[in-house]
């Protein structure tokens, strides 16, 4: 969770502030931020719940100390007492409806239906959040190492969890009020660029070993593919276990790139564009747009500095030729290989100082794969031992790897697992769900094509960001498309309901009501008792780098409107201004949540 203070919602603070005043007549000390405020897991026990009781009686025992009246006292003598004062000094405010004492001390509070509608309008008014959101970041600044897709590959469905969490954590903080800087770092220098090199030219001559084009015909780089690379990189590997000799030369031709040979720049730079205008088309298709591409390349005139930074800073020494770092609690790690190539540690280094340089930054994230955990572990050390931290730190989020329900995934192209098979079967899967729909069949093609391909897209990203970013994740075809079930398109089709019941009312949008019907029934209570959470749940998820805070939260909203919808008349109800506005208001969190986490509201489904 994150290390740094982002300040408390507004409600929380309202209650800790009642809480902290309540035990003071009753001779209690407690620091503020020692005060927990939470929602008991089941809604029946109150809106908040509170330990406070318990943590008090708990001190008091261990320490011995008379703190109060009695030493003897239980925790839930101490709870009553509390209670009381909460009660008393809250007689007059529009926050509390009631509170009691539950199991051993817990103190469970009920808000007043008119303090939720409160809450309520201010999220049905969008402006009027936002600009309340803005506030928690306000005049500080992130930046976020996201996506990092291969060149010369095409984009893996591996990079897809980089890519998605990545841009939700970057939304999250963005509407947070932080100034948010999302930076690609492409992979586009290193070793493997040797390997390419010399399995390109190999194939020039059509050497047998690296065919890849018709008999007889040579390559032509207009005519390569970012797939032709993939499997000329591939045909490389398998030559490379009958001939030792390949490995050399490819290190051969990376030492001529890094040393600006004229050949090895221009097949370089030729993999990179093919491998960009790839990329490119994947993010237009997911509706990425990443600030800036900065590939390892770029930093390569820093090099020589960070190198020389660490060597004056006394945290280097020579081992066999090679320049290495060691640490006391993990294994060292190579800065400047023997034949003096450099290595990713100083490539990011170089990044670290460069963004310190540029923007500033309070806090730098990284959004890359579980497997990197000790290398970034490494590269923060090694940035701290230097001085160059950031003021908030920086975080490493490790995403664990993608899973198959059945354990296999078929796919035309061998074993790696492309994006684009993924995307083809989510939208045949889509075309189907769309052949249901009534509403479908009014569309014209056009409008059709793209309800598709966003449920298609939606359904994909939501598998990724519906839990927590550094668990491994399954990928159940059923249970992603589903319209009934914890999906993305249940979450678009709650929202398109949602517009199709404000199409059909006469009732004028509005942001305020008079106030809350003097009586309104459980569906609508625990829809209304659902809404004010929301902007906890934002500040939460950006506190735990984590996009599934919103995707549970949204996730149960949308249950709870549809339980409202199937048991109650909204257009010309008796009630229709009151549950016109609860659906503006489901509408208004689900609108916000799905473009936090990437996907497309569809307001017809």
């Amino acid at each position: 969770m994150i290390s740094f203070d982002m300040k408390q919602t507004d409600v929380i603070t309202l209650l800790i502030e009642l809480l902290s005043k309540s035990i003071k007549p009753l001779g209690y000390k407690l620091k503020k931020d020692e005060i927990i405020v939470e929602h008991p897991a089941d809604s029946r026990f109150g809106d908040y719940s509170t330990n406070i009781a318990m943590i008090l009686a708990k001190r008091e025992k261990d320490c011995h100390v008379a703190t109060a009246p009695r030493n003897d006292v239980s925790s839930v003598e101490v709870a009553g007492k509390i209670l009381d004062e909460v009660l008393r000094l809250s007689k007059d405010d529009d926050l509390i409806e009631k509170a009691d004492v539950a199991g051993s001390g817990f103190i469970n509070i009920y808000l007043k239906n008119s303090f939720l509608l409160k809450q309520a309008e201010v999220i049905n008014y969008e402006i009027e959040f936002r600009n309340k959101l803005s506030e928690y970041g306000k005049g500080k600044t992130m930046v976020i190492d996201y996506s990092a897709p291969n060149i010369a590959k095409p984009f893996g469905i591996g990079h897809l969890r980089s890519t998605n969490i990545g841009q939700a954590i970057y939304n999250i903080y963005k509407i947070l009020g932080w100034k948010c800087i999302g930076d690609n770092h492409l992979g586009d220098w290193g070793t493997q660029f040797g390997k390419l090199i010399v399995a390109i030219k190999k194939a020039e001559i059509l050497d047998s070993r690296f065919e890849i084009l018709e008999k007889n015909k040579k390559i032509n780089f207009d005519e390569l593919t970012i797939e032709n690379l993939e499997k000329l990189y591939i045909k490389f590997h398998e030559a490379a276990e009958k001939d030792e000799k390949l490995i050399e030369e490819a290190r051969e031709w990376f030492s001529k790139l890094e040393n600006g040979d004229t050949e090895a720049k221009v097949i370089w730079q030729k993999c990179i564009d093919i491998s960009i205008l790839e990329f490119n088309q994947v993010y237009e298709l997911l509706g990425v747009k990443i600030d800036l591409a900065l590939g390892e390349s770029f930093y390569l005139p820093m090099l020589a500095e960070v190198i020389d930074d660490c060597i004056k800073a006394g945290i280097t020494k020579k081992s066999e030729g090679a320049v290495i770092i060691e640490f006391k609690d993990m294994p060292a790690i190579v800065l400047k290989k023997t034949n003096e190539t450099t290595t990713y540690l100083a490539r990011d280094l170089a990044a670290i100082k460069y963004r310190i340089k540029q923007w500033n930054p309070d806090l730098i994230i990284y959004e890359v794969g579980s497997d990197q955990n000790l290398y970034f572990r490494q590269v923060f050390e090694t940035a701290k031992m230097l001085g160059w931290v950031p003021k908030e730190g920086f975080e490493h989020i490790g995403h664990g790897l993608i899973r198959w329900k059945d354990g296999k995934f078929s796919t035309r192209k061998g074993n790696t697992i492309h994006l684009s098979d993924v995307i083809d079967k989510a939208k045949e899967m889509a075309v189907v769900l769309a052949n249901k729909s009534n509403v479908s069949k009014e569309m014209t093609v056009v409008e059709k094509e793209e309800m598709i391909q966003n449920v298609a897209i939606g359904a994909i990203k939501f598998n990724d960001l519906s839990s927590d970013p550094r668990k491994d994740i399954i990928f159940d075809w059923d249970k992603i498309m589903s319209l009934d079930g914890d999906s993305g398109p249940y979450l678009q089709y709650t929202y398109a309901r949602c517009q199709s019941v404000l199409a059909k009312t006469k009732v004028l949008e509005q942001k305020n009501l008079d106030s809350v019907p003097s009586s309104i029934n459980e569906d609508e209570r625990q829809l209304l008792r659902e809404f004010y959470k929301f902007e906890e749940k934002i500040v939460e998820a950006g506190k735990r780098y984590s996009p599934a805070v919103v995707a549970e939260y949204i996730l149960s909203v949308a249950r709870k409107f549809n339980e409202f919808y199937g048991k109650n008349r909204i257009v010309e109800s008796d009630q229709e201004a009151f549950r016109i506005f609860l659906t503006k208001t489901t509408a208004s969190i689900l609108h916000i949540g799905l473009v936090i986490l990437g996907l497309k509201p569809i307001e017809r489904m």
